[in-house]
Formats: structure tokens, sequence, C-alpha cells
């Protein structure tokens, strides 16, 4: 049978106890928490060099009360035992560096390739400490880049929609009659339309509910902005999701370049010299794996 983790609280209902002072007494008088090895700087920083391996990430996540920390994880153990490798409070580079180099360089330079985002504080720590790996973008990285983007499109219509409904409002008291909005042919105001459009663009297509395809069309109609937007993010999220050879998939990210040129979305852009500006740091090395 398989081991599974108990919490103190779980035994709550079945042996009729505080669950809460049985983690605390069981942390203070059974456990050898107070003589671990790490106690005294456990609140800042952990280190497992014994956990290294050749494929690592790095990444940052926010934990209790919104601190972040920054955590590298062996990417073999597949977040199970012996995954994580070093969790440290904060993000600075130079603090970060400082304690990964407490693990040996001969262990440091086994590793041969690491998965990062593209802030520029993460290359650092990796260049400084990981002198023998290759860099490896986090394609989830590129593509959220490019689903805010599509976002921040439909947001800015939203606002302009609230806008125009308020205005229409004031007018309508002015003028003493009563405010009646424009209903679309799915019963959607135009308001609820763009509020309600958030999930769908996250969607391919083909997984789009009847109605979430209905929503689209009227959408894409009032819209036709949102539908080259959701095109273009569609588009790279499958130049990413497909296995190709990588000649295939610089073809494909080519030939989106230039539509994102023929738009007129700045923010695709950035993200598209974004892209370019990370080739050097084998952004594709990713482009076979979903």
């Amino acid at each position: 049978m398989d081991n599974y983790p108990i919490s103190s609280r779980s035994l709550e209902k079945h042996y009729h106890i505080d669950g809460d002072c049985l983690g605390q007494q069981y942390k203070e008088h059974f456990s050898d928490f107070y003589t671990w090895s790490q106690y005294t700087h456990a609140d800042q920083w952990l280190l497992f060099p014994g956990n290294i391996g050749k494929f690592l990430s790095i990444d940052e996540t926010a934990l209790t009360n919104g601190e972040l920390y920054t955590i590298i994880t062996n990417k073999k153990a597949k977040g199970k035992k012996g995954v994580l490798v070093a969790m440290i409070k904060g993000t600075s580079s130079d603090q970060i560096i400082e304690i990964l180099k407490k693990i040996p360089i001969s262990k440091r330079r086994k590793v041969k390739e690491i998965t990062l985002d593209m802030a520029v504080s993460m290359n650092k720590i990796v260049n400084d400490c990981f002198p023998k790996a290759i860099k490896v973008i986090d394609r989830f990285h590129v593509q959220k880049l490019a689903y805010d983007a599509l976002q921040e499109i439909r947001i800015k219509h939203r606002w302009e929609a609230i806008d125009e409904e308020s205005e229409a409002i004031r007018q309508a008291r002015y003028n003493q009659t009563q405010h009646k909005p424009v209903i679309l042919s799915n019963g959607d105001t135009v308001k609820q339309l763009l509020a309600r459009s958030r999930y769908l663009l996250f969607k391919s297509a083909n997984k789009w509910t009847e109605k979430q395809k209905e929503r689209a069309t009227i959408l894409f109609v009032q819209y036709p902005d949102l539908q080259k937007a959701y095109s273009l993010t569609h588009s790279l999220r499958m130049i990413f999701s497909k296995n190709e050879r990588k000649e295939v998939a610089y073809t494909k990210l080519a030939q989106w370049y230039r539509k994102v040129e023929e738009s007129s979305f700045n923010s695709f852009k950035t993200i598209m010299n974004t892209i370019h500006d990370h080739y050097r740091m084998h952004l594709l090395s990713l482009l076979m794996l979903n």
C-alpha cells in the first residue's frame, strides 16, 4: 500500500483531538526540527544539494502572505521525492547567487540545462551559479504574454462599454426617460458580452461549448480586432504545442512575425521582439515538448 502524508488536522474528527495542538507538540517535542541542520535559516533559505540533477527549473512563486520565493527544482523528479534543490526567500539575484554558491561548484557544474523565464535576474543567476548549463525559456511564460496581450484588448473594450453605458444612463436621466441597454442576440448586453468572453479567449475554438461558440461569433463581429488578436494568440500556442522539427517551427514563427508586423497591436510586437531577443537562450528547445 502506498504511504500518504497525514495532517494533524485530519486526525481531529476520528480521535477527538486538537489537530493544531498535536501538530505543535509534534514539531516541538517529537520531531527533530530544532536539531535540523537547516533550522537556523529555514525561514530564509533551504538547500538540498543532493537533489541536483542534469536538468533543473528555476522560477519564483508566492507562498504565505504573498511573499515571493525563488525555487529551483529537479525536473527528473517530476514533483515527487527529491524534487526540491533550493527555496530562497526573495528574488534579488545577488542574494540568490550568494546562497546557491554554498552548493559545491562540482555539483553545480553537472547541470546541463535550466528552464527559466525571461527575467534578467534569472538569467544572471544561471550564468553565475550554473556555468555549464544551457538556458531554456519556458514556453508557458511566452504564451502567458500573448494571453495577457489578448485580455488587455478585451478589457480596454469593456471599459469603453462601461463608459458608454454610464453616459447613456446619464442622458436618460437628463431626458427623464428610462435607459434601455442594447440586448444582443444571445441575451447579453455589450458590457456582459465582454465580461463573459474572458474564459473562452483562453481556449481553442474546438473546445468551446455551444454557448461559447455563439458568444464568440457575436464578439468577433462586434470587435474584429479581438478576433485578430485571438488568432495571433492561438497561432503562437499551436507553434509551441505541436511536435515538429525545429526547422518547421522556425518557419512558422517567422510567418507569425509577419502577421504581427501587419497588425496594429503594439503589445504583440513587444512579444515578438522579446522572443527574438531570446533566440540565443534556446527558446525553441521547448517547441517539441507538450
